[in-house]
């Protein structure tokens, strides 16, 4: 047991020594592909190999190809840290190795989702009856909302979608913004719903939802099962959906609201950011990440439902061998995957660092900070072309060809990365700010060397 606790000793060390050097080192390297294949490759070998060997080796091939995306300076895709409690909890949900299908297989696991989706709900504002499935991300979690929303809308005409599936079945129709996240799509497509499916509303300046052309588009097709898609932060702008509003005239036509607040749910979280997601309450479903804003160790999101039995209904199954745990439904009865990993301890401990105050506090320093990238920018020269209300900056740096040559020479130089993105016809630079450790200096710093390579 002694070369154990010293083989995880050597492995924890590494992290922490990495996470130490995140802040001074480059964000993103030039990388040989191919060569990392090549460390990783050969034939399997024959024999076993000691454990610290295995490590050591895995270390010496892994490093030249990580991301500094964890660090304070990574700006690409709306990605967070992982804050260092609940990194720690990771590390021993691993030790742990619990399978969290049921309260059976890992009460603790269960007990820890328990505690931390009642916080997640109180947070976000979600209504504290609602269920909530502690998924991947927010695909997984979008899927399990567009599932529910599925089984309710087909069950209201009298049609069990889980057993007969969807030949014969009623038609159903989905609505969504024409600038809705590809996971939305991606989940219908899974759903056996199709892509095609999809009845497109016209959006405003910023990327958010027209209301009036929303109210044209339910009036207008035929009355029936309706599902309609809402988003919280706009992938490129951050822009909100007046969520109340919408919510009450989908409802007003029999329609499920599903919310993909994929970060944009956080503004949930923050008195400065709230009223961009007043009347999110009134959803039917909503789903949310844990590993963008909130800082959690990759892979963690959520997947919220106002109706627990109908959540149940689209997620759960029995089999002969499996043994429930009774009461509510819990762990699997709620995601699309049995042999769950333990992650509600990362959550749970995430939360219980940062607290209340941590979170609208990290909503609010990264909004500013966003703004600070903004009007640095600004200053320099170049057009913002958002409006930035959360923590998504779009940046022209005056035509397209332009632009992703500066974008490629930001992420070659290393002090900072950010990533390119097509809006309204426009290529853009695309800056997200939602790392807890980001700091003032960290954006000016990056705002000098995105000026100094455009410049």
């Amino acid at each position: 047991m002694e070369e154990l606790s010293r083989l995880f000793r050597l492995a924890a060390d590494h992290a922490a020594d990495y996470r130490r050097s995140l802040p001074d080192r480059p964000v993103g390297v030039p990388v040989d592909q191919e060569a990392l294949v090549e460390a990783f490759s050969g034939p399997l070998p024959a024999a076993p190999c000691p454990p610290e060997r295995v490590l050591a080796e895995l270390l010496a091939a892994a490093e030249p190809g990580l991301v500094a995306s964890a660090g304070p300076r990574y700006f690409g895709f709306v990605v967070g840290g992982a804050l260092p409690a609940a990194t720690a909890a990771d590390i021993l949900a691993a030790g742990w190795d619990q399978f969290a299908t049921n309260a059976v297989t890992s009460p603790a696991a269960i007990a820890a989702e328990a505690a931390a989706g009642a916080w997640l709900k109180e947070l976000l504002g979600i209504p504290s009856s609602a269920s909530a499935g502690f998924v991947t991300g927010c695909q997984a979690a979008n899927t399990v909302g567009l599932a529910a929303a599925r089984h309710q809308v087909l069950a209201e005409v009298g049609w069990d979608v889980e057993r007969r599936g969807l030949l014969g079945a009623p038609p159903i129709r989905v609505i969504a913004g024409e600038e809705r996240h590809a996971t939305i799509d991606r989940s219908l497509r899974l759903l056996g719903l199709g892509v095609d499916v999809v009845e497109p509303v016209p959006v405003g300046p910023n990327g958010a939802i027209d209301l009036e052309a929303l109210r044209e588009v339910l009036r207008a097709g035929p009355q029936g099962p309706a599902i309609v898609c809402l988003q919280a932060g706009n992938v490129n702008t951050g822009a909100c959906d007046r969520l109340g509003e919408a919510c009450e005239l989908v409802h007003r036509h029999g329609g499920w609201v599903h919310v993909d607040g994929a970060f944009g749910l956080w503004a949930a979280a923050g008195p400065a950011t709230r009223h961009l997601v007043d009347g999110l309450e009134l959803a039917d479903s909503w789903a949310c990440d844990g590993h963008k804003w909130l800082n959690l160790p990759y892979d963690s999101a959520f997947a919220f439902c106002a109706r627990p039995e109908v959540h149940a209904a689209a997620m759960s199954y029995a089999a002969a061998y499996l043994v429930g745990s009774g009461g509510a439904p819990v762990g699997a009865d709620l995601t699309a995957e049995s042999s769950r990993r333990a992650r509600g301890f990362a959550v749970w401990a995430g939360l219980r660092e940062l607290g209340r105050d941590g979170v609208a506090a990290l909503v609010e320093r990264c909004c500013a900070l966003a703004r600070r990238f903004a009007d640095g920018l600004t200053a320099a020269g170049f057009e913002v072309a958002n409006e930035v209300v959360l923590n998504q900056v779009l940046v022209d740096f005056g035509d397209d060809a332009r632009t992703d040559r500066v974008v490629a020479a930001v992420q070659a130089d290393g002090t900072c990365w950010a990533g390119g993105t097509t809006w309204r016809g426009r290529r853009l630079m695309r800056i997200s700010v939602s790392n807890a450790t980001t700091t003032e200096a960290d954006v000016d710093r990056s705002i000098a060397a995105i000026t100094r390579l455009a410049t």
